[in-house]
């Protein structure tokens, strides 16, 4: 006969789950402190290997023989973490579409895994999946407006997901295999979504601009001569290395005159549409039949949190899928809603819960607030680096992503600033490939940062970088050339 479970092990659902949770909360918010406090800074120092030294330290076994308690577990192992990670909410964290949550979408996602729904059918999820329904409408209004009365949305894992379920909805609608059209600055996930789903080798259309000029775009659709209904454009509302934003009203209407269908991804910018002092920079995005629509970047969620919309929930039909053990067909016909056509994906946490919560928190104008604010943001630190002769701008910020370097730097120099920054642990940039060469990227995501903190990242690049014709100094063991520990 088994043995009895553990009462050591106590389950985080059922009435008595809060009661279990409770103390283990408090034992994951003091490692979260102690960790921080450890790392002090954006990033732990050292680079890879001394992280990577410091996490094996702390974890010699991952399973040994014997447990060593809940408590000790989450305590070590979270504190590890902590320690050694790349802090989104530090202001000197600054690279990616990185974003650092808000605390009430991460106490929702706390609630999330402790009721742990699955949205794969409605038994096993039925408030869920009904939340479900009603934010995805929701936010499918706020892209494509009141009037699109059965406009509705798929929560996907990010833009990556939902480029690749655009591909697929086109291919399904076109008479052949679509040829798709984008410009050389759209995200890699839509070349990576054609190959996928086996559709030809993506037509790139130069953007020496940074955006994708309808002209061109005309250029391209006249050269390929498709039928109508075989082509795919695909445009882009905030690019990953400069936050540009196509002329969405000039590629629809081109794209219309081509008889190509219009896919948007505005994984980065779709935000601005909660701002009504900035979504006029997306006029022309609800002309689009789909659009990628990311909150874990531009919405302080923590990952995943991405939708993709459309203005007619009749054109998600292609992803219906049937399977009888989750949605019989006679529960279907007695009322249980069929999940399945909602993902590629079976099952599905309620990443939706977050969603709901963080919009009722702050509703539009709050949410608002936040992206006007990463914006304004950018604006003061290009300001800075504009009034320096130090620096140079790459342009102004179409979001709130900056492009800068020391004058005259070389892509070397450039390189070697950044992963001084990394090694030492005292900033996070990125780095892009734009126009002339390379620059380090400031991606502001952070609506908490101050002027001084956007001084204080300056005055870190400039220590880093290494005086002109200065003999190089010393070398770090493990670390790139020029880079010091």
């Amino acid at each position: 006969m088994p043995a009895p479970p553990d009462p050591a092990c106590p389950l985080a659902g059922g009435a008595s789950g809060p009661a279990a949770l409770r103390p283990l909360v408090d034992t994951v918010l003091d490692a979260l402190a102690d960790g921080a406090a450890t790392r002090c800074g954006p990033l732990p120092r050292g680079g890879p290997a001394r992280t990577a030294a410091r996490l094996r330290a702390t974890v010699d076994h991952v399973l040994p023989e014997r447990g060593t308690g809940a408590h000790e577990a989450l305590y070590s192992l979270v504190h590890a973490l902590a320690e050694g990670a790349a802090d989104p909410a530090d202001p000197q964290c600054a690279a990616h579409l990185h974003c650092p949550p808000l605390a009430v979408a991460t106490a929702a996602d706390l609630a999330a895994s402790a009721l742990n729904p699955s949205l794969d059918s409605w038994d096993q999820a039925p408030a869920a999946s009904e939340l479900e329904a009603l934010v995805c409408r929701e936010l499918a209004t706020l892209v494509f407006g009141p009037a699109a009365a059965r406009a509705d949305s798929l929560v996907t894992t990010g833009g990556t997901e939902a480029n690749q379920l655009a591909l697929l909805l086109a291919r399904e609608r076109a008479p052949a295999p679509p040829l798709v059209v984008r410009g050389a600055a759209a995200h890699h996930s839509v070349h990576r979504a054609a190959w996928l789903l086996g559709l030809p080798e993506p037509l790139t259309v130069p953007t020496p601009r940074g955006v994708l000029d309808p002209a061109a775009l005309d250029t391209a659709l006249t050269a390929a001569a498709a039928p109508p209904g075989s082509v795919l454009v695909v445009a882009t509302a905030g690019t990953t290395d400069t936050g540009a934003v196509d002329p969405l009203p000039e590629v629809a209407e081109t794209a219309r005159r081509h008889g190509a269908r219009l896919h948007v991804d505005a994984a980065y910018g779709g935000p601005l549409l909660f701002s009504s002092r900035l979504r006029h920079r997306l006029a022309g995005l609800e002309q689009a039949d789909t659009v990628s629509f990311d909150l874990h970047k531009f919405g302080w969620q923590p990952v995943a949190a991405g939708l993709l919309a459309v203005p007619d929930r009749a054109a998600l039909q292609p992803l219906g899928h049937r399977a009888d053990y989750l949605s019989a067909e006679d529960d279907v016909d007695a009322g249980l809603p069929d999940l399945l056509g909602r993902s590629l994906r079976t099952t599905r946490r309620p990443d939706v819960l977050k969603l709901a919560v963080t919009l009722r928190a702050l509703g539009r104008s709050g949410v608002g607030a936040l992206v006007e604010r990463a914006c304004e943001a950018a604006g003061w630190l290009a300001d800075l680096v504009r009034a320096d002769p130090h620096w140079e701008l790459r342009g102004e910020p179409g979001l709130s992503t900056v492009l800068f370097r020391p004058r005259g730097a070389s892509a070397r120099e450039v390189a070697a600033v950044r992963r001084r920054l990394l090694f030492d642990g005292r900033a996070v940039l990125g780095r892009a490939r734009a126009g002339d060469g390379l620059w380090l990227k400031a991606t502001l995501l952070n609506p908490h940062l101050t002027r001084d903190d956007l001084h204080a990242l300056l005055k870190l690049v400039r220590d880093a970088a290494p005086e002109r014709g200065a003999a190089p100094g010393p070398g770090h063991p493990t670390a790139p050339e020029g880079v010091h520990p």
